[in-house]
């Protein structure tokens, strides 16, 4: 899963992806989405405070962040590019991530790729979205055919000189048996190569979570009010382990405090060690975060498999 290996067979989801084929699941408008990310230079102040907030609290003594497996839904060849929502509709969220050397008196990794994937509000993964989230969700796609193609809510952006990268996405929804969650990979030494990235080593797998209090007031807005069923807070979630920031614990900023719909800018720290390689793949690092709800899928399939199979 580094990025020595590259899936051919991802050629026709990227052309999707750059000619314009998308999947809009309904609700919030993509207009709705712009403006709340309209005015970045207004914000700045803001960012600048919340970063340095995220930062004392998980990395100011170059705290190693907690690693977890990537999760049965990683797809190699993701798109280079800041806004990965790809058509999709949901409660917008900023995410702006700091990437620093826990070897290195945290200085930042600068030329680090971050990639980052999720589920979309109904707790649909692209290419995989024959997988049941669980509950009950609206299908993904009338025309299973080419569902699988589609490369929403995925992409690399590459850090600057101060180790940060901002991307533009949704908050995801929910699917069982985990909480609100954002997969991340870090990568180094590779390259940019024909919109996606390629080579080099991945030194960091881990996730991101959400604060239950703010994803409770999402998961009641359109389209997330679409998927009916039972959410698994972080204190009952297989992966996350309670280390707040350090262990991958967001901290969300509202554009309007008023009113979650307008959108959220989530910030982080992630301290890496660029000499270690750690793909996350077969599992390993998967805190105790409690009991899984009911309906766990068997100890043999992945932690953070939907438990009911998928039935087209």
């Amino acid at each position: 899963m580094t990025g020595n290996h590259r899936n051919k067979t991802l050629t026709r989801r990227r052309a999707l992806a750059v000619t314009g084929g998308t999947v809009a699941a309904g609700g919030l408008a993509v207009a709705g989405y712009q403006a709340a990310f309209a005015d970045e230079t207004a914000t700045t102040t803001t960012e600048a405070a919340a970063s340095a907030s995220t930062t004392s609290t998980s990395s100011s003594q170059c705290v190693l962040m907690s690693s977890v497996t990537e999760g049965p839904y990683y797809l190699d060849g993701a798109l280079v590019r800041k806004d990965i929502t790809e058509g999709k509709s949901g409660v917008p969220l900023t995410l702006r991530i700091v990437v620093q050397d826990t070897t290195d008196s945290c200085a930042p990794v600068a030329g680090a790729a971050v990639e980052i994937w999720h589920c979309d509000a109904w707790g649909y993964y692209s290419g995989y979205t024959t997988a049941n989230p669980g509950g009950s969700a609206p299908a993904e796609s009338e025309d299973g055919s080419d569902a699988n193609d589609q490369t929403y809510l995925r992409g690399y952006q590459i850090a600057n000189a101060n180790g940060v990268v901002k991307f533009e996405t949704i908050i995801p929804g929910w699917y069982t048996p985990r909480t609100c969650h954002i997969h991340v990979k870090v990568h180094t030494g590779g390259e940019k190569e024909d919109g996606t990235y390629e080579g080099g080593t991945v030194n960091f797998t881990g996730q991101f979570f959400f604060d239950d209090d703010v994803v409770e007031q999402i998961f009641e807005l359109e389209p997330y009010n679409q998927h009916s069923g039972t959410y698994t807070k972080l204190d009952d979630d297989m992966v996350y382990d309670g280390g707040g920031a350090s262990s991958g614990l967001l901290t969300l900023k509202p554009v309007h405090k008023k009113d979650p719909s307008k959108g959220y800018k989530g910030y982080i720290t992630v301290g890496i060690d660029p000499d270690a390689e750690n793909t996350g793949a077969g599992g390993g690092g998967e805190g105790g975060g409690g009991t899984p709800p009911s309906g766990e899928p068997p100890a043999d399939a992945p932690s953070d498999t939907p438990s009911t199979p998928a039935s087209s």
